[in-house]
Order: structure tokens, then C-alpha cells, then sequence
């Protein structure tokens, strides 16, 4: 043992050597097949390069998410395909994020946080690229429709003043 492990030792420091390759501890620890890792408990032990970054990821993007629905629907509030868009991202981002939380607090097997977070980030995709540009598209041109024909009411200078009609009846007085 302590040849051996001098051995890969001067390795390191000489180059390589047939004692073969020279493993951590990172290393020593997959020791599964990979669809095993599947059916494994989500924690810190068994995903110690996953699991800390998946649970605070998912925190800051919520809060992140919270700050951005609240501000963007507050401006866009009279344009209804842009509030229901955030609305989809909103109710999206919630059950996502907050299912990966869950997940990683309660220690669910590995298959499942990682279709939580497959389905509910395509779901964003989806959303956001395929869903809502071709509403937003219409409401646009409903938009640049409405401008050109207020645009051609009010062309004429005529138009903005009323006009006076005949002589009006004649008012009847109150006793």
C-alpha cells in the first residue's frame, strides 16, 4: 500500500507512470451506473455539486420572478396579452421553483426533482417563445390599427370643433 501510494504520488510530481490513474475523493464517490443515481435520494451526501446550487438557484429565481411579475403587469396593466404572458410565467415559475425547494428540503429521489425541473423549465420556454408571439403579435397590429384610424378622424382641422347646428327650440321658462 504505501508503495503503491508512493508510487502515484511521484507520478504526480514526475509525470505518468504505468501505475495507473490517480483518483480523488470527487471521483471515488461515482461508484453507480447512471440510471441508478436516478432512483437516489436528492441530498447533500448522495449530489454534493447538485444539491446546494439546485435549492438557491430556485429561491433567487422565485424572488426574482416576484419582483419581475409585479413590476412588468403594473406597467403593462391596460395591454391584456402581456398581463396574461406574465401571468403563465408567474403561476410557471411558482410550481416550479417552489416544487424544486420542496424537493430539495424533503429529500426526493433524484428522478423526480430532475422532471421538475425538465418540464418546468420547457414550460417557461414554451411560454414565453412559442405560446404568447403570436398573440402579442395581433394585439400590436390591433394597436398600430387603431392609431392610423384615430390618426384619420382627427387629420381634418374641422373635424375637432363642433359644429353649430340650426337655431335651437326656444327654451320654456319655469314658473
Amino acid at each position: 500500500m504505501a508503495y503503491s501510494r508512493h508510487r502515484r504520488v511521484a507520478s504526480v510530481l514526475n509525470g505518468p507512470s504505468l501505475a495507473g490513474p490517480i483518483t480523488t475523493d470527487r471521483e471515488a464517490r461515482v461508484t453507480l451506473p447512471p440510471w441508478e443515481y436516478l432512483f437516489t435520494s436528492f441530498s447533500s451526501q448522495n449530489f454534493p455539486d447538485l444539491f446546494h446550487p439546485t435549492w438557491i438557484a430556485s429561491g433567487i429565481l422565485l424572488i426574482v420572478l416576484i419582483v419581475l411579475y409585479n413590476v412588468r403587469t403594473r406597467a403593462l396593466r391596460k395591454h391584456a396579452p402581456f398581463v396574461d404572458m406574465w401571468e403563465w410565467i408567474w403561476w410557471t415559475g411558482l410550481i416550479t421553483f417552489a416544487l424544486l425547494m420542496i424537493e430539495s428540503l424533503f429529500i426526493f429521489d433524484f428522478i423526480l426533482v430532475l422532471a421538475t425541473a425538465v418540464i418546468g423549465l420547457g414550460t417557461l420556454v414554451w411560454v414565453r417563445f412559442f405560446r404568447f408571439p403570436p398573440l402579442l403579435r395581433a394585439h400590436e397590429q390591433r394597436l398600430a390599427r387603431q392609431r392610423y384610424y384615430t390618426k384619420q378622424k382627427f387629420v381634418d382641422p374641422e373635424a375637432t370643433i363642433r359644429r353649430r347646428g340650426g337655431r335651437r327650440p326656444p327654451r320654456r321658462r319655469r314658473r
